[in-house]
């Protein structure tokens, strides 16, 4: 027998869901934004009229495909509590894009001589074609998510992106807090008091939203009052910038420059697909039973339609749809959000806002994200594998020292390179930082999975990966010799870099021969014995 439900469009939960996700897509996409231009000087155009609009032309896409998938829930189940799946912007790959793709390409090709027009475009050709390239990916992998992650395992999943979260959406925007303390220090405060201490805002705000309206007070009284110092800047005119998300196969001229970073790229989109795979788990613990691969192809293929239509950071489904569920939305919320995103995108209201929000206003929302994904990494990992998460970090803190370190405005170009070909006293520590941190969201899933087989007991595993590793970090896609961090064959490289790459290579491959060893005596004591 057939049941006929008529679910509302709009509950009032769906208001507090539609304002909790909003501010979540704003605040990813405004630090997203905001760090291209500010801190690496990226043209401000590119973003707003060619970034922007194809990114959020993904959520909109995602979004609607939720809210159908949910209705079709809940006419099936007969349900009226269905809570619609929430997508939006991932912000630690949205942000590692920033900081590990797209700022640092957009310097690279002004050192080659293009002007920041010309560098800017160049950037956003490759974004769009790092996100083609996820969304292939996704959408491969969606068939296949539940062997990924059955064989990785998930202290090497939930650590790399716990190293993420803690050194680049942790710490950078904790500078970003510092550089205008009276402003940013209260707006973590408000965050942490929230959503860490969980205490009650003033007529059941959402804390997020509360921190915003603190945080933007602050800054423009203050800053009006002369008190923030030069770093304040006035609100700008509002602007309408109408820009539509129309396929392009511009993507293509970025494919080329796209393959250095592939190290980087395809975590990001693996990473999606097992975050995919926990989040539907999570609803239908929640009592929503959505199909898994459902969730996947939706994701993925707002990726990759985000990415034909000019965007550079790539969606998810947001981990929180029992926490939606709970403030009572339902299938409206995720209509709402949709629309309100992907037509801010078209129209230019959200870049407006982005422009009203200064970093050291957005700034603490990601210092609690980053504390969250640092701390589910070991609540949702068994603690025996507690080192394996705290092992697969230091490859993300290199990254970060190796970033600051190659900027051209800390440390000139020519000085950067002495100091990678100083070999006075052995490798060049430089180097060292450098090759340890490339490809390093890979190698910490190596480190995490090495260790968490031999915690096991099962050393040749423990070994097969190793020697995993070796074999990707003979090739650059991990530990890349290059300062670029790119794939190279080994026997390309000059003589001091090639030299460098075998060391690490043999490195793996020793250890992995050392474990066998190891085991092989163990079980010759335990057949001696018995």
């Amino acid at each position: 027998m057939s049941t006929t439900v008529r679910e509302r469009w709009i509950s009032p939960g769906d208001l507090n869901g539609f304002l909790g996700l909003v501010v979540d897509n704003l605040s990813v996409l405004a630090f997203l934004a905001t760090a291209l231009i500010g801190i690496f000087g990226f043209p401000a155009d590119i973003v707003f009229l060619r970034m922007v609009p194809g990114t959020t032309f993904g959520v909109l896409l995602g979004n609607l495909a939720y809210t159908a998938m949910a209705r079709r829930l809940a006419q099936r189940s007969g349900r009226t509590d269905v809570t619609a799946m929430p997508l939006g912007l991932d912000a630690p790959t949205s942000i590692g894009m920033a900081f590990l793709v797209l700022g640092p390409a957009f310097l690279h090709f002004k050192q080659t001589g293009l002007d920041a027009q010309a560098a800017g475009l160049a950037t956003w050709r490759l974004g769009m074609a790092s996100l083609v390239i996820m969304g292939v990916l996704k959408f491969v992998l969606s068939f296949f998510g539940g062997m990924v992650q059955r064989h990785v395992p998930r202290a090497g999943l939930l650590g790399s992106i716990a190293g993420i979260a803690l050194v680049l959406m942790g710490f950078f925007p904790l500078v970003e807090i510092l550089k205008h303390p009276l402003v940013g220090f209260a707006g973590l405060g408000v965050v942490l008091y929230a959503l860490v201490a969980r205490a009650r805002m003033p007529w059941n705000l959402p804390g997020v939203l509360v921190a915003f309206v603190v945080g933007a007070l602050l800054y423009y009284v203050l800053g009006s009052l002369g008190w923030l110092g030069s770093g304040y800047e006035p609100p700008k005119p509002w602007t309408w910038r109408f820009a539509l998300p129309l396929p392009t196969l511009e993507w293509m001229g970025g494919m080329a420059s796209a393959v250095p970073y592939l190290p980087l790229i395809l975590p990001f989109g693996l990473l999606m697909v097992v975050g995919g795979i926990n989040v539907t788990e999570s609803a239908r613990a929640a009592g929503d039973e959505y199909r898994t691969r459902d969730i996947l192809l939706v994701e993925a293929l707002a990726t990759l339609v985000a990415g034909f239509c000019g965007g550079v950071a790539q969606t998810t489904p947001y981990i929180g749809q029992p926490s939606y569920k709970a403030m009572g939305a339902g299938t409206g919320y995720t209509l709402l959000t949709g629309l309100f995103v992907g037509l801010g995108g078209v129209f230019g209201y959200l870049s407006n806002l982005v422009e009203l929000i200064p970093l050291s206003v957005l700034a603490p929302i990601l210092v609690f994200v980053a504390i969250g994904i640092t701390v589910q990494a070991f609540e949702a990992t068994p603690m025996r594998y507690a080192p394996a998460v705290v092992f697969s970090f230091f490859p993300a803190i290199a990254r970060m020292v190796a970033i600051k370190l190659s900027d051209p405005t800390y440390v000139a170009p020519e000085h950067v390179v002495a100091l990678l070909g100083d070999r006075a006293h052995g490798f060049s520590e430089l180097a060292i930082i450098n090759a340890l941190g490339n490809g390093f969201i890979i190698t910490s899933m190596v480190w995490a999975s090495f260790v968490v087989a031999m915690i096991d007991g099962k050393a040749l595993r423990a070994a097969l990966i190793l020697l995993l590793g070796a074999a990707l970090s003979l090739f650059g896609v991990i530990h890349s010799v290059q300062l670029s961090g790119g794939i190279y064959l080994p026997w390309q490289l000059d003589e001091a870099q090639r030299a460098l790459a075998w060391q690490f290579a043999a490195a793996y491959a020793v250890l992995a021969v050392v474990l066998v060893a190891l085991s092989l005596s163990a079980s010759s004591r335990r057949t001696d014995a018995a």
